[in-house]
This record gives C-alpha cells, sequence and structure tokens, in this order.
C-alpha cells in the first residue's frame, strides 16, 4: 500500500485479524475555523495549537471568538476528537478532546472523527504517537516547503488497527500510563510556580524580617547588605579548549566542560577528560570544587555549582568565591533569580559574551550568612524534589514507550473474550 511523497510503507507482519488501512479508510478529516482570538471571555473556546501542551490541553488559558450558530455546529468539538497539528514547529502533534468543551477548533488543526464504530478514537490518539505514525509525518514533511501537512497527506497515513475490543483495551492501558504521566507533569508546573514564588520572595524578603529599606535592588530588609558579586568573589577565571588535533591533551584524567554541560545546580562530572598537558599547554584552567560556573558566551547566564575540581572552556567563567563571606548554592540562586540581566550584559556582534568586570559589577541582596544558608536549603528542597518529579516523568515516559512499541504492533496483545469483554 503507497503513501503520498513516501513510496511504499511497510507495516510488518500483523497479528490475525488486524488490518492495515489508511485513515481516509476510517473517517473523515476536517480543516479548523478561521477567526480572532480574544480574552474576554465571552463567547465560544477557541483551540488553537499553541494551547497543546506535553500534558493536554491547557483549557484554562483556551482563548474565546465570536462566530454563528450554523459555523458553531460546523466546527463544534465533541468528546473523542482527535486534532492534528498541520504547520509549524508542532506540525503532527496530535490532541484528545476527553471532555465535553463548547468550543471551536482553529485553522491550522485538523479534526478526524470515525465514519462508523468500528475504531475507537483513543487508539488513533495513542497511534500517533508511535514511530509508525511519526515516521510517515517526517517524510511528508520533508516533502513539502512549508514543511506542514494536509488533510490529504493525514488521509494515506496507514495505521494498523486491531478489532474494537482489543483497540479499546490497548487504549485503556496506555491511557492509565498517560494519566500517570500528566499526574507527575501537573506536579511540576505546580512545583515549578512553587520555586518560582519562593525564589522572588526569599531572595529579597528573607526569613523573619519586618523592617526593609530601598537598594539599588529594589527593597530589602534592612539587615541586608547590597554588593557587588566582585566584593564577595576572590577571582574570576575564565577557560579555553586544549587542541582536539593534538591526542597528548585528551583522554587524561581531569573533568572539562562547556556550557552545554550544565543542566541542573550540580555539576558532579566532566563532558569530556583531559590531560595534565592538556591543562597547562591550553588556555583552560581548573576551578576547585564548591565555586560558581557562569556561562558568559554560549548559553549566557547558565549557572551552577561544580562539586568536583573540573577545567572549562572559553564558554564559561568560573566564579572562586569567599566562602566565608557567602554561601555557593546561594549565590546560585541569585544568579539565576538574576538571569535576564545577566542577558543584558552580553557584548559582541557575533559571539555575544559578558566582560569579567560586567559579572563583577553585577548587584546583589547579601543576607547574613546563617540565613544565605537557610535560604539556600529551602530553595534546594524544592530543586530536589523537582528532579524527583522530572526523574518519575522520565521513567514513566520510557515505560509508555515501551508499552506503545509492544502493543500498538501487537507484538504484545491483550486478550479480550468472545463477547469483547477484557479479562
Amino acid at each position: 500500500m503507497s503513501m503520498e511523497g513516501g513510496g511504499i510503507l511497510e507495516i510488518g507482519e500483523m497479528p490475525e485479524g488486524w488490518k492495515a488501512l489508511k485513515l481516509e479508510d476510517v473517517g473523515v478529516l476536517q480543516y479548523g475555523f478561521t477567526a480572532s482570538a480574544k480574552n474576554d471571555n465571552t463567547g465560544i473556546k477557541l483551540l488553537r495549537i499553541t494551547d497543546i501542551t506535553d500534558i493536554g490541553i491547557d483549557w484554562p488559558n483556551v482563548p474565546y471568538c465570536d462566530l454563528k450558530d450554523s459555523e458553531f455546529k460546523k466546527y463544534e468539538l465533541s468528546k473523542g476528537d482527535v486534532l492534528f497539528a498541520r504547520i509549524g514547529s508542532t506540525t503532527g502533534k496530535t490532541c484528545y478532546i476527553d471532555r465535553h468543551v463548547k468550543g471551536v477548533f482553529a485553522s491550522y488543526l485538523i479534526r478526524f472523527r470515525p465514519l462508523a464504530d468500528d475504531i475507537e478514537t483513543n487508539f488513533l490518539y495513542f497511534y500517533t504517537q508511535s514511530r509508525l505514525y511519526w515516521s510517515q509525518i517526517n517524510k511528508n514533511k520533508e516533502a513539502h516547503l512549508k514543511k506542514g501537512i494536509n488533510a490529504k497527506v493525514l488521509g494515506n497515513l496507514l495505521m494498523p488497527l486491531p478489532p474494537l475490543p482489543e483497540q479499546r483495551r490497548i487504549a485503556e492501558v496506555l491511557g492509565t500510563v498517560d494519566s500517570a504521566i500528566q499526574k507527575v507533569g501537573g506536579a511540576i508546573e505546580s512545583t515549578e510556580r512553587l520555586k518560582k514564588g519562593l525564589m522572588q520572595r526569599l531572595l529579597m524578603r528573607g526569613i523573619g524580617h519586618e523592617r526593609f529599606k530601598e537598594s539599588e535592588v529594589g527593597r530589602v530588609p534592612e539587615e541586608w547588605e547590597v554588593v557587588r558579586l566582585g566584593d564577595v568573589a576572590d577571582d574570576f577565571v575564565g577557560g579555553g579548549t586544549p587542541s582536539t588535533t593534538n591526542p597528548d591533551y585528551w583522554n587524561g584524567k581531569i573533568a572539562w566542560m562547556t556550557s552545554s554541560h550544565i543542566n541542573g545546580r550540580i555539576v558532579n562530572s566532566g563532558q569530556r577528560l583531559i590531560t595534565e598537558k592538556g591543562l597547562k599547554e591550553s588556555s583552560t584552567h581548573l576551578i576547585p570544587k564548591d565555586n560558581l560556573l557562569v556561562a558568559t558566551r554560549v548559553g549566557i547566564g547558565k549557572a551552577a555549582i561544580n562539586s568536583i575540581d573540573v577545567a572549562i572552556s572559553q564558554d564559561l567563567t568560573g566564579v572562586i568565591i569567599k566562602k566565608d563571606k557567602v554561601n555557593a548554592d546561594y549565590i546560585y540562586w541569585v544568579l539565576l533569580a538574576n538571569l535576564n540581566k545577566l542577558k543584558s550584559l552580553a557584548q559582541g556582534s557575533t559571539i555575544k559574551g559578558i566582560l569579567k568586570d560586567d559579572l563583577a559589577n553585577l548587584k546583589i541582596p547579601l543576607p547574613p550568612l546563617p540565613e544565605q544558608r537557610r535560604i539556600a536549603e529551602i530553595l534546594s528542597a524544592v530543586d530536589r524534589k523537582l528532579e524527583l518529579e522530572r526523574r518519575r516523568k522520565e521513567k514513566l515516559s520510557r515505560v509508555k514507550k515501551g508499552l506503545m512499541n509492544e502493543l500498538l504492533t501487537g507484538r504484545k496483545r491483550l486478550k479480550v473474550e468472545n463477547d469483547g469483554n477484557i479479562y
């Protein structure tokens, strides 16, 4: 069986009772409604591509639109609809309408509705997350200048279709895992909001203060100072990259990293290893553990604490802090709160960067050291909770991916009684 723009597609051997069908064989595809969105909470909900998130549809923030009754009936969303994004960076992404809502769908979406009762649309929704689906979407995107798809392309997509009772059982199993992923995703969003709120409050108001003063960085407790980052640092150390063509510089025992290796609060490993010779004969420098690494070229504003001695590239600046004056974790949170300020310090026409002097002149609020530690402990505890939730989501996503590979190909069967009942 052929597909537009992609040649012959091999679905592979399927279990007895399964069929290989085109999407147009089992349903109708319809383009969405062209309308202007408004945010005055009157009219009809207008679902757009941008309202579809990784954990579902952000219904509270879906805007409204005005339309006639006849138009509403034509484009009205119903529980069970599957919607496809047809253009842009989200091309091919889908969502499933899992509730009754008074709304319509916008023009950059294409809706699928089944022709008969022999397809479970929730099963189709999970199929659109499979490798087989995306291999077809990506082939067709490559064949179009705007990297989009249309109803004809979607109609020609092939899908393996089990009997209806098995479709429902597969959708039920995958839906259970999906619900768990969405629940964790919601917890991640809540924890991120908590973290943001705590940062705003603790880094400007501190803990238990009643009297405040105006300062260069805003209103802060009377007991606090406002200092330059350079006042609480012994040095700002630049980095470099040993020549990658000299084998004597690489595969040694010294950890070395670029700014791309920063992915969270703590750096506890190197991106690569260099030799003593590579360290001595290049512009890289070793940053002693428990100091700050700040991206001052690529990835400007990213920051981390290095829990190991690590050599750095030219994208990074090591901030060697005065440990009798500041807590490394506290400075990390202050730098994170000043991300936009750090980005605004960048200079240069082609490769922008932050000068050491400008980084040293960054003004920061400074509580007494014991309060710095308490603030850092609170924020770091929330950060650890957030990391655990992210790991849990990643684990569930791997479970779902594995189940999809087994269930949507028929390699693993879910037993269904002849009368359609699941056991």
